[in-house]
């Protein structure tokens, strides 16, 4: 179930806060499955543009911007929702299922 952040009024512009999916509420952070790249990708000789982690298991694959997108390949074998970015500096998660960014 989503919940839905209050509105918050700033001056002339109001912002509405996205809701929050039930998904990435509940999302871990497991470690990260010993890889050195994107798991696939170091098999198969593939190269990555950006690495994604899976908060269900720790899997590292290849964004949606590398030719093989491994990351999103994973969630459609392993029904695994939420992914975050695996990239120095940045915090963000998505999931699969709502198309939620959080």
């Amino acid at each position: 179930m989503a919940r839905t952040l209050p509105n918050r009024n700033f001056g002339r512009a109001s912002i509405k806060f996205m809701d929050i999916c039930e998904h990435l509420q509940s999302a871990g952070d497991p470690a990260p499955l010993p890889a050195e790249g994107c798991a696939e990708c170091l098999e198969t000789g593939g190269r990555w543009v950006h690495l994604r982690k899976c908060l269900s298991c720790g899997h590292v694959g290849c964004c949606d911007s590398s030719p093989s997108r491994h990351a999103t390949a994973h969630f459609h074998q392993s029904g695994h929702p939420v992914m975050r970015s695996y990239e120095p500096g940045e915090e963000w998660r998505w999931c699969f299922v709502d198309n939620a960014l959080g």
